[in-house]
């Protein structure tokens, strides 16, 4: 039997308030390294609210979340990317006004090494479209490109852990399948990843192993094959019947 993979990341009985509304009611699960795990959920479910939390800009009201076994609850949002996470929030949410270049530079804003243009090149190996666009302004880009630019510049803080939270969104057919391959490459390059997404089917292809959020709860969680084959799952979120 395979070794499981080392837990990098471990959430424990997480539970989120927006005001009085509990939207996170004691989540747990586990991201080991080097895996790609996907969060699946109807709108609502807690999926970018579970995010926030990682990534410090929600503070959980209890539980702990763990990297590599030291809690990083409480930690502000500077420092959780220092730690090594970086977030790519949905909607893209990068500076239209500022060029491609500049956009992938504010992603290294927490470092203060030489490797950047080096890092930034590693990017535009990744998505030579970038490359070609490198002095245009974001916000004329197309969403495809967008959202290549928030993964890039996701990149350029040098993540152990990237959080992409609905990486396929308002995107056409055939930019969602680059997307997915360039996570696949992503992660074979060292990147552990947790990836929520609306499109369960592509989500399940690419990762290993899953957990279904629904109402703020952990419903399900199994081997993405596992998963796919789940009478439930695939009539709630493969649009089976």
């Amino acid at each position: 039997m395979a070794e499981a993979p080392r837990p990098t990341l471990e959430v424990l009985n997480l539970h989120v308030y927006y005001g009085e509304i509990h939207a996170l009611k004691g989540v747990s699960f586990r991201v080991g390294e080097g895996e790609i795990v996907t969060l699946l959920g109807n709108n609502g479910a807690g999926k970018t609210t579970t995010l926030r939390a990682l990534s410090g800009l929600l503070a959980p009201r209890t539980g702990d979340i763990l990297l590599d076994g030291t809690s990083i609850l409480g930690a502000p949002a500077h420092a959780v990317v220092q730690r090594g996470i970086t977030h790519v929030p949905e909607g893209r949410r990068i500076f239209n006004r500022l060029s491609v270049v500049e956009n992938l530079e504010m992603g290294a804003y927490t470092r203060s090494d030489r490797g950047i243009a080096e890092d930034m090149e590693r990017v535009f190996a990744v998505f030579p479209r970038l490359k070609e666009r490198r002095d245009q302004v974001a916000g004329t880009l197309s969403g495809g490109e967008q959202q290549m630019l928030a993964i890039g510049r996701a990149l350029m803080a040098k993540p152990r852990l990237l959080l992409l939270d609905e990486p396929s969104m308002g995107l056409a057919p055939v930019l969602v399948e680059q997307i997915f391959e360039t996570v696949q490459t992503i992660n074979k390059q060292g990147v552990t990843i947790l990836l929520v997404e609306q499109n369960a089917a592509m989500a399940l292809s690419i990762a290993g192993r899953g957990y279904v959020l629904e109402t703020g709860h952990i419903v399900l969680e199994g081997r993405a094959g596992e998963l796919a084959d789940n009478a439930e799952v695939r009539r709630a979120y493969l649009g089976e019947t």
